[in-house]
């Protein structure tokens, strides 16, 4: 066995020369990207018989308010769709996680939380648990499939490691979550024993938000950097991104899949929300606007991916656009800052979380 792998001497040979062939090929990538059109999607769009039939055919968006959530007596600051596509978690300012039925409007389960800094939630995919965090530097897992009655505080599991606030937690599944920090980290954990399984350290600033896709095993984070990166979460500790995307100016808060995994949309400080395709590596559309000057806070895409909607901090608050021509479609009505959207799983509406303390459902 030995004669075939070689020496130890030889083996971190070959690993020192596989890495410097991999570091050539990246910059050998960013050279041939450099000059690239960075709106190749719009362009394209716009001389495409079909592209202009199906815009002609689809006509203009609509997206109309079907609910009102009120409930929270504070700013809302997440949300997050369970599986079904009937309940989802919400995290406010007032200390508190609700769990909604959204088509009666009812809430399920209140979680008083230790800290009312709270800035992510997250439901689990069998929807037994749901996850929360902020400036307590801890993601906490409550087991609500269990609860008995309808307020539940204490925590079925704690997850502490990170050495800065918690931004954003997505769970991979039952017993595994992937959570981000400003201590410029992401880490895998295995809940029930509540130890990090792999730890992701590459960005040079807080990692703002994470977007798991599950069918490939990987998942996208978004930085204080400007960069957006793509993981392998089933690849060892202290492994490498296996892609990184530039192109923001500054801060990315946001990051989201489109439906077809193969690509992701970044929303930024910069008032842009901009769309990079993993087997291009490169950037194909960006969504923008000279009467636009806010923060992007939240994106996410619709069942179809024709459209990517985009929450921002000042006005327009919310928009929908077009995600082949990068035009605007049409404003989804808010008076405040909108925080945080999702499509729901089956892509029948979008919820938006705003500042006004009310969760909307459009459709």
């Amino acid at each position: 066995m030995y004669a075939l792998l070689g020496t130890n001497t030889d083996i971190d040979d070959k690993f020192r020369e596989a890495q410097q062939q991999i570091q050539n090929l990246k910059q050998q990538i960013e050279q041939k990207t450099a000059d690239l059109d960075d709106v190749v999607l719009a362009n394209t769009a716009s001389k495409s018989e079909q592209a202009n039939q199906i815009k002609a055919d689809k006509g203009r968006a609509t997206f109309r308010l079907r609910r009102k959530l009120p409930g929270h007596f504070g700013k809302i600051y997440a949300l997050h769709w369970a599986s079904n596509s009937e309940d989802l978690v919400s995290a406010s300012q007032d200390g508190k996680l609700l769990v909604w039925n959204v088509n009666s409007t009812n809430k399920k389960v209140a979680i008083p939380l230790r800290s009312a800094w709270v800035m992510t939630c997250a439901y689990s995919p069998n929807l037994t648990y749901v996850a929360s965090g902020g400036l307590d530097n801890l993601c906490s897992v409550f087991n609500i499939k269990d609860s008995v009655g309808w307020e539940q505080s204490t925590p079925h599991r704690e997850l502490q490691q990170h050495e800065g606030y918690l931004s954003c937690c997505r769970f991979v599944s039952e017993n595994q979550i992937i959570t981000s920090s400003g201590d410029a980290s992401c880490i895998l954990w295995d809940i029930e024993r509540q130890t990090p399984i792999k730890t992701f350290v590459e960005h040079n600033g807080d990692v703002e938000s994470v977007a798991v896709w599950q069918e490939k095993s990987i998942f996208v984070s978004g930085s204080i950097d400007a960069t957006a990166k793509v993981w392998d979460y089933r690849a060892g500790s202290g492994i490498n991104a296996i892609a990184t995307f530039k192109g923001h100016d500054t801060d990315i808060n946001s990051v989201a899949w489109f439906p077809d995994g193969n690509a992701f949309a970044s929303g930024s400080d910069d008032s842009s929300v901009r769309l990079f395709d993993l087997q291009a590596h490169r950037q194909l559309n960006v969504y923008r606007s000279n009467d636009i000057y806010s923060t992007v806070t939240s994106v996410d895409f619709t069942s179809s991916g024709y459209y990517l909607l985009a929450g921002y901090d000042e006005e327009p608050f919310c928009f929908a656009w077009n995600t082949m021509t990068a035009e605007k479609e049409v404003q989804l009505d808010h008076d405040q800052r909108v925080s945080c959207l999702q499509t729901s799983p089956n892509g029948y509406c979008v919820a938006t979380g705003c500042w006004d303390k009310i969760l909307r459902i459009w459709a």
